[in-house]
């Protein structure tokens, strides 16, 4: 369940927010959502791949591991990699809207709200949300710029899979994990560029692809693959791990 109302520093003057790590925070998944604007930041730790949804539409993802609720990052109750995935470090906050009238004009702008249903909320532990004169704390600000991060890369992202499939550069990959004395894992469901087709743009579709900042990206996707090797060795010492 959840229980999202509008961040309020008189309200939510003792919130505090535990930055633990684990399955009780819900953090035990296979891959996250993320977002162009995080790309060049997920790529050094994470591989990148597309799923689709219900309405067949395409989104990014940051592999975590090879199974629905494995999370290879995961260390005791700490998050092992030098990059959080923003959908992971917003915490229990989220964007929300609120109407303001502006010169007869109703405009919707985008505010923080907080999840109270959270495991992560607290008034007794963890990293305060306001200080004491009721200012942002150092906290707070960082998740306000994770969230605008998140807030402006969905829009982008939409922008990416159209210029992308303008061209027809996504394709299904198969990926087959194999671990010596275990069952080959297969991932299914997974897209990402085709290299060959991307390296045979033409000159006009390539400059279309780099003035959008969209040509960037592609490359982050596939350099983010080598990531994969790093990811099967996490798998090991956790297969080891367990046999020992």
């Amino acid at each position: 369940m959840t229980n999202h109302v509008l961040l309020d520093n008189v309200a939510h003057k003792n919130l505090r927010v535990r930055m633990n790590h684990g399955p009780e925070f819900g953090d035990n998944l296979g891959s996250v959502v993320t977002f162009p604007t995080e790309f060049a930041d997920v790529q050094r730790e994470y591989p990148i791949f597309f799923r689709r949804d219900a309405k067949g539409e395409f989104y990014p993802v940051a592999l975590l591991g090879f199974e629905k609720d494995e999370n290879l990052f995961l260390k005791g109750d700490r998050w092992d990699a030098w990059y959080v995935p923003g959908i992971i470090a917003r915490g229990p906050f989220l964007i929300g809207f609120q109407e303001r009238e502006e010169g007869g004009d109703i405009r919707r702008e985008p505010v923080i709200h907080v999840d109270m249903d959270s495991p992560r909320v607290s008034e007794t532990e963890g990293e305060p949300v306001f200080l004491e004169q009721g200012g942002q704390s150092p906290y707070l600000q960082r998740v306000s710029r994770v969230l605008n991060g998140l807030h402006d890369g969905v829009n982008i992202s939409k922008l990416m899979f159209e210029a992308f499939r303008a061209l027809d550069l996504i394709a299904p990959v198969d990926l087959e994990v194999k671990i010596t004395g275990q069952q080959p894992i297969n991932l299914q469901g997974f897209y990402s560029l085709d290299r060959e087709k991307l390296a045979g743009l033409d000159s006009e579709s390539l400059y279309k692809l780099h003035r959008s900042g969209f040509l960037h990206g592609a490359h982050l996707v596939l350099t983010s693959h080598a990531n994969l090797n790093k990811l099967i060795e996490r798998k090991i010492q956790k297969v080891q791990a367990s046999a020992a």
